[in-house]
């Protein structure tokens, strides 16, 4: 007997037609033992999710202020599903319990974790699955740092005496009991820390699309859902703003080699994307298989003469940010230069006094400043092995008479990455997913 672990998103828990929904789709397949809760999503477009509600709530209950109509929202989001599931649940008893925390000492973490707490618990009863909280087997430390090691053995104990369980995701607890949660979209990771614990056969992510995308579909009509795509791959996607999965959800199970598979609750006959470490026998490895990228970037420029020669030049330049504990995207360097690329928003406050340090440490004979950038990563492991899909890459942006600002390609051979002006970065897209459709479709 296989052993599934299947997380289900915000929008595919959002009410009691969702909850219908996905008990069938675990029912359909008794290896799904193990699932992983998020809060109620949105309903329709202009729906507020319950956690942004219950963040509401802590921000009027942290200023003194009265945040019961927040409250409210959320017990009658939670109310609604109970009473259209015909279900017997403490809904005001623990909408009281919350209350009273919100009165005395409002915190925000223990707050944002009540939508997963709350769904997750219902859910539970209505599979008729025991309920796991993660406070009891998610660790973290003081700081709020999640400690995987800990958390492994604490869910595998927690999780494997199970027949059936339902967990909720994004938080955990400290040592002291004190709730942490992870970042948003963090599920995802428990879900991975989960399917990691019990090694399980499968990791299933249920969320509201059909798969990973071969480009932003706000961007490109219709982009093709990737079949099949590595660890490496999805992780370096998720980074550039590929969010059909947390960058941090694939760690726990790539270790163990354990596949993730992306499936769409509202066509669960659909196969979705399957992660992978190494894509099955006979199937097609196409050179490029997605395109992704991240707008408002800033690019540094240090050129002084023979720079290569100078010891150590490239590492100051760097302890300089590090010191500022301002992260860099890319730094490249040639003879006489080292570029770096920057977040803009990062950089903008303390832009001055950053040039100002360079100019008196490094005393560069030339720093330049290039802002309004966008970066686009085109992955795909075998891609940067053929000369001709990167060729023509380049000719499709040359072609639209697009700038191309930077141009990156590691030593592993993952992904090309490319900068292009910010008022470009659309077209940039659309020509560069033009050039994997044909690819691809030259493959077949």
């Amino acid at each position: 007997m296989r052993t599934v672990v299947a997380k289900f998103g915000g929008t595919s828990l959002a009410d009691a037609k969702q909850f219908r929904k996905i008990k069938e789709i675990i029912a359909e397949d008794p290896d799904r033992r193990y699932i992983v809760a998020s809060a109620p999503g949105k309903r329709f477009p202009e729906d507020t999710k319950v956690t942004d509600l219950l963040l509401r709530c802590w921000e009027e209950a942290s200023a003194g202020n009265d945040f019961e109509t927040y409250l409210e929202m959320v017990r009658k989001r939670f109310s609604d599903i109970i009473a259209e599931l015909g279900m017997d649940f403490p809904l005001d008893e623990e909408i009281a319990e919350f209350r009273k925390h919100l009165q005395t000492d409002p915190q925000r973490d223990y707050t944002a974790s009540r939508g997963e707490y709350l769904n997750s618990r219902i859910l539970a009863e209505y599979l008729g699955f025991t309920f796991v909280d993660p406070e009891w087997c998610v660790c973290f430390d003081e700081n709020g740092v999640l400690d995987q090691a800990m958390t492994r053995r604490a869910l595998g104990a927690s999780l494997k005496p199970l027949e059936k369980a339902v967990i909720a995701g994004f938080y955990g607890a400290d040592m002291n009991g004190r709730i942490h949660t992870l970042s948003r979209g963090g599920s995802d990771v428990t879900g991975s820390l989960a399917a990691a614990a019990i090694q399980a056969d499968l990791y299933e992510n249920w969320t509201d699309v059909p798969g990973l995308l071969a480009a932003d579909p706000r961007i490109v009509e219709q982009p093709m859902t990737v079949q099949f795509v590595s660890y490496r791959e999805l992780r370096t996607l998720s980074y550039m703003g590929a969010s059909v999965l947390h960058t941090d959800a694939v760690l726990p199970v790539s270790d163990m080699g354990i596949p993730i598979n992306i499936r769409n609750t509202y066509e669960p006959e659909d196969p979705g994307t399957m992660i992978v470490r190494k894509i099955p026998k006979g199937e097609k490895k196409y050179p490029i298989i997605a395109v992704a990228g991240r707008q408002g970037m800033s690019v540094i420029q240090v050129e002084k003469v023979m720079v290569s020669d100078e010891s150590g030049f490239t590492a100051i330049m760097l302890d300089i940010l590090k010191n500022r504990q301002l992260p860099f995207e890319q730094c490249l360097t040639g003879i006489d230069s080292v570029t770096v690329v920057i977040r803009s928003d990062l950089l903008e406050p303390c832009k001055e006094d950053l040039f100002t340090e360079i100019r008196e440490t490094l005393k560069p004979d030339f720093l330049g400043l290039k802002e309004n950038l966008s970066m686009i990563a085109i992955i795909g492991e075998k891609g940067t092995e053929v000369c001709d899909a990167n060729v023509r890459v380049l000719q499709s942006l040359t072609q639209e008479d697009i700038q191309i600002s930077t141009i990156n390609q590691g030593a592993g051979k993952l992904n090309l990455l490319i900068g292009v002006p910010d008022e470009k970065y659309e077209e940039a897209i659309r020509a560069i997913y033009r050039t994997i459709d044909e690819s691809i479709h030259e493959t077949v």
